[in-house]
């Protein structure tokens, strides 16, 4: 909160909270039917209710401050973003344009590795009469492993079938 918001709103609370006392007097010179205390009573009124309303505009003006200051804020933290962004994709737009000039290696799988494959993955339903021996032979097939948290093979028992015997 800016300090003229503050001092205008402390400000303006106290003359109201003063202003209560020479009101009670101006009512009480009424009821008495004092004329004199009347107008002196009224003459602080309107003092203390002037001051509170001079404490109120500069509270105001104080308010405006902090909004345009908030104002400024916000559109500095918008210009941050936008330019963090903009740096953002300039980086990127490096790191595409070096991954597209980079060489890179480039994986042939032969024929006999694409049926060593696609007996593995079932795809080809079995083997081939056509598949090469020795790409059969190399083939292998392992059974599932269980690695415990230091890193050994854990041997896992095999699982029993369960037999289930109902009578009714």
């Amino acid at each position: 909160m800016h300090t003229k918001t503050m001092e205008g709103l402390v400000g303006a609370n106290t003359n109201m909270k003063l202003l209560n006392t020479p009101f009670r007097v101006y009512k009480e010179a009424r009821q008495k039917g004092d004329t004199g205390a009347m107008e002196r009573a009224m003459g602080y009124v309107n003092d203390y209710s002037g001051k509170a309303e001079e404490y109120m505009e500069k509270a105001e003006k104080g308010m405006e401050e902090d909004a345009e200051e908030a104002r400024e804020k916000a559109k500095a933290e918008r210009e941050n973003a936008i330019q963090k962004r903009s740096k953002e994709r300039e980086e990127l737009e490096k790191r595409i344009e070096e991954s597209r000039t980079k060489q890179t290696d480039t994986v042939e799988i032969s024929k006999a590795g694409k049926e060593a494959g696609s007996e593995n993955t079932g795809v080809g339903g079995g083997m081939d009469n056509h598949a090469p021996a020795e790409t059969a032979a190399n083939t292998v097939k392992s059974e599932p492993v269980i690695y415990t948290k230091d890193g050994s093979v854990s041997r896992s028992q095999k699982e029993s079938v369960a037999k289930l015997s109902v009578s009714v």
